[in-house]
């Protein structure tokens, strides 16, 4: 009996760990939630360059903080399910061939799609890349958001030139990543005097 409990109790805990955050429009809320996310986002910052905000806005963008998150499937005659058109997945909509160049890349083998702290540092080292090949700032989140969507070589090429509604969602995103740094502004110093309290603990 015992055994089944602790079992059930192991399952609640990992669903609540995988469960997205309640409120995501504020980047303190999510990061009070959830606790060891606001290490991993510091240390992808602070490897790659690119803000907290920027990184957040990214994400929240792409999975809105589903770790298993994958794309609609297309439907066949308008109701039945067909194949997705892509297989991108998790916090970063990373797809496959890409994240395998990230492992490369960044040494980061054995990397998971579904984990918070692999998908952050994930979206900091493209963003490093849309700097190194592009040239864009580290903090310009519209522009990292459209070489994010389109590929290096897509963005080189301007092909989201013509796509109004791809530069409307980059917009969003940019004004996402300005509302979470006014925020992160404002309980950064918390967060971190938290890490040292529970840190004390050990």
């Amino acid at each position: 009996m015992r055994l089944l409990l602790s079992l059930a109790l192991l399952a609640v805990l990992a669903g609540c760990a995988t469960a997205p955050p309640r409120d995501l429009d504020n980047v303190c809320e999510i990061f009070r939630e959830k606790r060891g996310w606001y290490d991993d986002a510091q240390d992808a910052s602070k490897r790659w360059g690119s803000p907290i905000p920027v990184l957040m806005a990214i994400m929240h963008q792409e999975s809105r903080f589903v770790a298993k998150a994958k794309p609609p499937r297309k439907k066949i005659f308008g109701f039945i399910p067909g194949p997705r058109p892509s297989d991108s997945y998790g916090y970063s909509q990373a797809l496959k061939a890409t994240w395998r160049g990230y492992e490369r890349s960044a040494g980061n083998y054995g990397a998971d799609r579904d984990d918070f702290g692999d998908a952050i540092d994930f979206i900091g080292w493209y963003n490093h890349q849309s700097r190194q090949r592009n040239g864009i700032a580290p903090d310009d989140a519209y522009r990292l958001y459209l070489a994010y969507h389109e590929g290096h070589g897509g963005f080189a090429r301007g092909s989201f030139s013509r796509k109004q509604w791809l530069l409307s969602v980059a917009r969003k995103v940019e004004r996402r990543a300005t509302l979470y740094s006014g925020q992160l502004a404002a309980c950064q110093k918390d967060l971190e005097d938290d890490g040292w309290w529970l840190f004390g603990w050990f």
